[in-house]
């Protein structure tokens, strides 16, 4: 691939020029890939607006798979990702270098989060969310219930919320297994779908309950291309991991 154009109104600083320079040639030679649905990266045809992406979790390897999807078509992804992803080795330095926003769940700090990517989304940056908040831990790594912030982000900055599935970071390296499997050679599959109708929510304040139902939309945007990608239907009801599940529970529940 060539010199590929990013926005005109968003640096790529020298902390993030390096990372992609390092990893980028090793992404090309240890994977291949499968991507589709890049034009709904664009806004009005265009990579100069803001835009907020939320993308199903599966591996701590995902992160670089879905940023090389991302900066090769044009967007430089500012994740917004639990803070103990910035404490994975590897990954957690690159993530550090190239200026993502971590979320301090549980502290005075946790708004600064919602605060600094709204100010992104709005300054013309392609804001990253994973809405299920962690791995997921679902029966066959499907989409668990999403947390709202990728709604909420979309609402305050006004861009458009770009739903995303991908599908073989996990062969890499497994969820929760420091390890790195690259031979023989995984196929990534990234797959952006058309940016999710919230004009419904746009122009007032919207309620607890329709941030609700909006990030299961969001959920059911996301599960919709995993399944085509697999070649497989979700099972349903859709799998709940609580934040803080009961102790020596161990155990997620079904939502009803």
């Amino acid at each position: 691939m060539g010199r590929v154009r990013h926005s005109s109104r968003v640096t790529m600083s020298a902390s993030y020029r390096l990372v992609v320079v390092a990893l980028r040639p090793l992404l090309m030679s240890l994977t291949r890939r499968d991507w589709r649905g890049a034009e709904h990266l664009r806004v009005g045809g265009s990579l100069d607006h803001g835009i907020v992406v939320a993308v199903n979790h599966l591996s701590w390897f995902d992160p670089l798979v879905v940023s090389h999807f991302l900066v090769d078509n044009g967007r430089l992804p500012r994740f917004l990702a639990k803070d103990v992803m910035f404490r994975v080795p590897v990954v957690g330095r690159i993530v550090r270098g190239a200026g993502q926003i971590p979320v301090h769940r549980g502290t005075a700090e946790a708004a600064d989060a919602l605060t600094a990517a709204v100010a992104a989304a709005r300054a013309g940056e392609c804001v990253l969310v994973y809405p299920e908040g962690t791995l997921t831990r679902a029966p066959g790594l499907w989409p668990m219930t999403g947390k709202s912030g990728a709604v909420r982000i979309a609402l305050e900055s006004g861009a458009p919320l770009v739903p995303v599935a991908q599908w073989g970071a996990h062969e890499v390296m497994r969820p929760y297994v420091k390890e790195l499997r690259f031979f023989p050679r995984k196929t990534m599959r990234v797959w952006a779908g058309p940016p999710l109708d919230l004009d419904d929510l746009r122009g007032h304040p919207a309620s607890e309950a329709e941030v609700v139902e909006a990030t299961e939309r969001l959920m059911l945007a996301i599960t919709g291309l995993l399944e085509q990608i697999r070649g497989e239907v979700a099972p349903t009801p859709r799998f709940v991991w609580p934040l803080s599940p009961p102790a020596g529970s161990g155990q997620g529940r079904m939502t009803p």
